[in-house]
């Protein structure tokens, strides 16, 4: 098939990519000059575990081209992606869908024949009608059919997720569109997917549903954390004992800090406006925004406690600051609330994260990143596992602590309490 993306971010160039190398013809459209410059040059703009073999690949072999024009995209292609940004509005905490309607408004100039236009970026339920309205101001109905095919890629995990999804959703209201559909992911349900076709705005709904039942999750096995440390009690006998309830499943149940990244905290606090919107009163996924919230101060306050409440001058290692491992993305990570915390406390802090430097610290004068480990480590009073990449968890210790022995918090739970105190370490982590 051929296939436009709209928008060559994170969605956009992940989905656009793993299309190609499938088979089909696609063109990725984005108005950033550079970026676009960036990827015809085999330069890829964000960070994701082999994106940059799979764009280059289909790059080479014709099947993946990039450009600003957009006129040129979608008079090319037979199928349409909108995979432009949907963040929280400043005004509601909604999704701000300024971007999507303004895509709709463009490519409505540029609709020659018959096209498929899907969302994939994440919408709120009724935005499928909304962009059908606006190219009705201008297009007649039978030369395009809207429908919602929402992604479920993590990041860090995203080509994987692609090849082989849980599933594939599609929403239209349009039986021969669903169809074509299938034919577009036959290689994927040939290997296994699960194919569910409903209604437009029943796809729509999916996602955001998926996403506040899995950021519950997280915030439930939080919640549950604290209550482990003030009984004596290990949080991941419980995490495993529950899990094994296939009711229940062990899957987003390891606590940690507070949820982040672009999905989950706009997520949640988007189908909570909606409910506002059809007067339907969502306390479950309010409480659990509030909840998630709560846990960054929680965390912070932990680690006055750790340092006797003397912050002032103590130099605290950070090792990772991504809300997870395998990406460059920052967006709403604890690390956002805790460094500039215990910077303003007087704190002297250093941190190394294997994507580098993160001009979110950069204002800060006694917050400096360090090219490795041992240097990020050097001289600490306190050491803190934020993020669980790879390379943090068989960590020589005893090596990195020659000149003293500093104080671990475990944020991930990566190690053994009792091996810590046999090393001599005051080692203290989530949970246990």
């Amino acid at each position: 098939m051929k296939i436009c993306m709209i928008g060559a971010g994170y969605v956009g160039l992940v989905s656009g990519a793993c299309f190609a190398d499938l088979g089909n013809f696609v063109w990725c459209v984005d108005k950033n000059k550079d970026k676009i410059k960036m990827l015809n040059n085999n330069k890829v703009p964000i960070f994701e575990p082999g994106l940059d073999d799979i764009i280059s690949k289909n790059h080479i072999a014709g099947r993946l081209k990039f450009t600003t024009n957009l006129s040129l995209a979608v008079k090319s292609s037979n199928v349409i992606f909108i995979c432009v940004g949907t963040p929280s509005s400043k005004k509601n905490k909604g999704a701000d869908l300024q971007y999507v309607y303004k895509v709709a408004a463009e490519l409505s100039q540029f609709i020659n024949k018959f096209k498929i236009i899907v969302t994939k970026s994440t919408v709120p339920v009724c935005t499928g009608d909304k962009i059908e309205e606006i190219i009705l101001k201008k297009k007649r109905k039978k030369l395009f059919e809207v429908v919602s095919n929402p992604e479920f890629l993590r990041e860090g995990d995203a080509i994987r997720d692609f090849r082989f999804p849980d599933r594939i959703v599609v929403g239209s209201n349009n039986e021969k569109v669903t169809k074509k559909f299938k034919i577009l992911y036959e290689p994927l349900i040939k290997k296994g997917a699960n194919f569910f076709s409903t209604s437009r705005r029943g796809a729509e709904l999916i996602k955001y549903a998926s996403n506040a039942f899995l950021a519950t999750k997280i915030s439930y096995i939080n919640e549950i954390a604290n209550l482990c440390e003030k009984t004596n009690v290990n949080i991941e006998d419980v995490s495993i004992g529950m899990g094994l309830d296939e009711r229940i499943g062990g899957r987003f149940l390891r606590p940690g800090p507070a949820y982040g990244g672009s999905c989950f905290p706009k997520d949640t606090k988007a189908i909570t406006i909606t409910g506002d919107f059809f007067n339907t009163d969502l306390s479950i996924i309010k409480s659990v925004i509030k909840s998630n919230e709560k846990r960054r101060l929680i965390l912070t306050e932990r680690i006055k406690k750790i340092l006797s409440n003397k912050i002032k001058n103590k130099r605290i290692a950070f090792l990772g600051v991504t809300f997870k491992p395998n990406t460059d993305d920052m967006r709403q990570s604890s690390s956002l609330v805790m460094i500039p915390y215990l910077a303003k406390k007087g704190a002297i802090v250093s941190y190394y994260d294997p994507t580098g430097f993160k001009k979110e610290f950069s204002k800060f004068k006694k917050v400096k990143f360090c090219d490795s480990i041992k240097d990020t480590c050097n001289k600490a009073d306190l050491v803190i596992i934020h993020t669980e990449w790879e390379e943090f968890k068989a960590l020589d210790f005893m090596k990195l602590a020659k000149s003293k022995k500093f104080k671990i918090y475990d944020l991930r739970n990566l190690y053994s309490h009792n091996l810590m105190k046999k090393k001599g370490f005051k080692y203290y982590s989530i949970g246990r």
